[in-house]
């Protein structure tokens, strides 16, 4: 199957780069309903079949557009959620930044034993992480097509970046995802995934960036 794991529209915590992973989160700011609704049409001759997003608000208002483009419910999951920051929940500093980018990227190296402060570690996030996407592959078990998620940046980076075949930690690391960027993968979980293409700008094009955003999760993680 085709796994489309799209990322959010911006947000004002993006905005303001805040590490903002708390329920229910924020909604979206008004360029990120465009980035949805434009994220929509790009997608429009895609044969999606099935759409599902976390239980976090601002996935849910990204998938909706798409969802009525393609006829489809949106299924909310646990699990698709962001990574949590703990501790650093709100922060904005660039050492917070850099702490919370560089505990998820270690994750993707497989180094699933650290921890977020005050949070969890790989094990847990790739626990519920991966049970999410296995519950999307057996409901979508004999069909054809394709299968869009949407879910968060650090957490798609950081997921893709361990599970899939021909991503790495250092790649999930340096190529960045913005707000309605898209990985899009091939496989299950039996065989495994494989990387189709990676598109870190809005789907909907660069007019609907927003290089001002200070954004934390959606930029170049090895960056000093």
């Amino acid at each position: 199957m085709k796994l489309l794991l799209i990322r959010h529209g911006e947000t004002p915590g993006n905005v303001l780069g805040q590490l903002d992973t708390d329920h229910p989160g924020p909604g979206l700011t008004e360029l990120g309903e465009r980035q949805a609704e434009a994220m929509a049409r790009s997608l429009v001759n895609e044969p999606i079949g099935a759409l599902y997003a976390s239980t976090l608000i601002r996935t849910q208002i990204t998938a909706a557009p798409l969802g009525r483009l393609h006829g489809l419910e949106t299924t909310v999951l646990e699990g698709l959620h962001e990574i949590e920051a703990g501790a650093l929940e709100k922060l904005t500093d660039h050492e917070s930044h850099k702490r919370y980018m560089g505990t998820v990227i270690s994750w993707a190296a497989g180094e699933l034993d650290n921890r977020m402060p005050a949070g969890p570690n790989g094990h847990a996030f790739f626990d519920r992480f991966d049970a999410a996407i296995a519950r999307v592959v057996d409901r979508a078990s004999g069909q054809h097509g394709t299968v869009a998620v949407v879910s968060h940046g650090a957490a798609i980076r950081t997921w893709a970046g361990l599970r899939a075949d021909g991503i790495d930690h250092e790649f999930a690391a340096r190529h960045v995802l913005a707000n309605t960027g898209i990985v899009a993968l091939e496989g299950d979980p039996d065989t495994g995934w494989k990387l189709i293409h990676w598109e870190g700008s809005p789907v909907g094009g660069l007019a609907l960036a927003d290089p001002a955003a200070e954004d934390p999760t959606g930029r170049d993680a090895a960056a000093p």
